[in-house]
């Protein structure tokens, strides 16, 4: 963990003050005569070292397409009458921790303190940012919310792009413009990131990270409204020339604003802590002048911290949370698009208790197990249907409800070690399957097994999962997949390989690729019923993972 002195954006360049001893230690690298390359936060004009390494890092990206961040973010607002306190840096962590599934690479939380220590006459004041590298719990102890003192705060869980573990890339990102300071958390891929780094490079500016996320603040400093703009105005600028998906939060001192892109293929999510006026009577909408305002990704969080759930911010919408004035004001400043959500969040990503973009997840996947049930039955039957832990839990119950199997939970997970779909590196992902899945000997050996996951990318964890089960003694394994063969890369924020590393791209044979994994029979759920179920509003959904038709592809710099 660390705190990190604020830095200033102008149209060229992120740097820290010249005048800061501290800033300047912190920009070598250097604090207290001890070396911390972690800290680094400063990108130098004629830096050939740190200019190859960035077209390094472009060169890869474009090698291993579809390593993008999949991340949470998390805005806190509280009311004017609210005096700062640590009560935003809690919700703000506990938020976070709601959604720790979405990345546990690192986590960040800027929080806005006041100039004033009296909150209701204080329009200004200082964000500060606590990050680092970990589990929300490691990055954020006790003492360190105990002691802030805020009205606001914004916070984002990420994993990283691999060979990209450095606490640069942790967001938010809070930087100096003109205007005052902005912190900036941004879920989703901008799709035409690579070719406005490059215009903004001819230009001069230098990038400080790898995340395209500072693409859009660099946007923002070059605004053509002028230095005179808001946040909103220099915002809206920028998000009119990026592509892609995009749910983002922007903290300021004096609002929150949270944006979704045109297409939606992001969750976010809107809530309030009530609480009641005097002069409110009963029956009467919530004062906003007393409400806590939260964003979130997932409502899930929501949950977590009390709120109640509003409604989700509707694709192409921007919010703007004004603390002085109490007031939320909404704005679609941008062209309509066809909506265009993200299937996989309900397969895979969400958590299990969250409503996402209108659907219950566990009821999705419920429902997926059964219509897998009904399109891939095991002919001569089994004795237990067995779910891949945790994310295949509701298909296995639903696929033993349909089938009459008996469900049975056959396969121990620990949960004390990370997702192996959002680790860095195949070797990570290669001994962590083995540390969390343990197969129950007692009920696996002689039985014959039908095994539920949600889905497969790389085909390596399934593979695994069966080996195991066949040293624990299972006489069959069906494998019973509860979406569609993954044939393509997502560029809109989920982490999924290049198509050359998917099995189903390089084993299209169902037969073939069950024999690789070493199961004795594999099937999967067909996009047609995954449409069918979605009825009416199958039309609002990306399936480019499944079938390769994109709505908006990668722009080339």
């Amino acid at each position: 963990m660390y705190i990190t002195l604020g830095t200033f954006i102008t149209p060229n360049a992120l740097f820290v003050p010249k005048a800061s001893f501290e800033a300047q230690a912190f920009a070598r690298g250097r604090l207290d005569g001890r070396w911390h390359p972690a800290v680094t936060r400063i990108a130098l004009r004629g830096n050939r070292a740190l200019r190859q390494q960035q077209v390094a890092r472009r060169s890869a990206s474009r090698w291993f397409m579809g390593f993008h961040d999949e991340c949470g973010v998390v805005g806190v607002m509280t009311p004017l009458h609210k005096p700062a306190s640590d009560v935003p840096a809690r919700l703000a962590y506990f938020a976070l921790h709601a959604l720790q599934h979405r990345g546990q690479e690192g986590a960040g939380i800027v929080l806005w303190e006041p100039d004033s220590s009296d909150a209701q006459v204080s329009t200004k004041g200082q964000l500060r940012e606590i990050k680092g590298l970990g589990l929300v719990s490691e990055v954020f102890t006790d003492a360190i919310l105990g002691a802030s003192r805020a009205v606001a705060a914004l916070g984002h869980v990420r994993y990283s792009t691999a060979g990209e573990k450095n606490i640069r890339n942790v967001q938010p990102f809070t930087v100096k413009m003109r205007h005052g300071q902005i912190a900036i958390a941004h879920n989703g891929n901008l799709t035409n990131a690579e070719a406005l780094k490059r215009e903004l490079e001819a230009r001069g500016t230098i990038f400080n990270t790898s995340s395209d996320t500072e693409v859009i603040l660099h946007l923002m400093a070059q605004s053509v409204q002028g230095g005179s703009a808001d946040a909103r105005t220099r915002l809206t600028d920028a998000l009119g020339r990026v592509d892609g998906a995009y749910s983002l939060c922007v903290l300021t001192a004096g609002q929150l604003i949270a944006v979704r892109d045109p297409r939606g293929f992001r969750p976010l999510m809107l809530g309030r802590i009530s609480e009641t006026s005097p002069a409110t009577t009963t029956g009467s909408p919530p004062d906003a002048s007393m409400t806590t305002w939260i964003i979130c990704s997932e409502s899930c969080a929501l949950d977590m911290v009390g709120a109640e759930t509003v409604r989700e911010i509707e694709p192409g919408e921007l919010v703007v949370i004004d603390r002085a004035s109490g007031n939320l004001q909404s704005f679609f400043p941008f062209p309509r698009q066809q909506r265009r959500a993200c299937i996989f969040e309900h397969i895979y990503f969400s958590k299990v208790t969250s409503n996402v973009f209108g659907r219950s997840v566990y009821l999705s996947r419920f429902r997926f197990g059964e219509l897998l049930a009904q399109a891939a039955p095991v002919e001569k039957g089994a004795d237990y249907v067995v779910p891949v832990p945790d994310s295949g839990i509701a298909a296995a119950l639903g696929f033993s409800a349909a089938s009459g199997i008996p469900f049975q939970m056959g396969i121990s997970r620990s949960h004390y070690v990370g997702r192996t779909f959002i680790q860095p590196t195949q070797e990570i992902r290669n001994a962590g399957v083995m540390l969390k899945l343990t197969a129950v000997r007692s009920l696996i050996e002689g039985k014959r097994v039908v095994v539920v996951d949600d889905s497969i990318v790389r085909g390596t964890t399934s593979r695994k999962i069966v080996h195991m089960l066949r040293e624990a003694g299972a006489s069959e394994i069906h494998l019973r997949i509860a979406c569609p063969p993954i044939i393509g890369s997502c560029y809109y924020g989920v982490d999924t390989p290049n198509r050359e590393e998917l099995l189903s791209w390089r084993i299209p044979d169902s037969h073939k690729a069950c024999e690789w994994i070493g199961a004795d029979s594999l099937g999967f759920l067909s996009l047609e019923s995954l449409r069918s179920f979605l009825a009416d509003e199958s039309g609002d959904y990306c399936y480019g993972c499944f079938n390769g038709q994109y709505p908006v592809l990668p722009v080339d710099a």
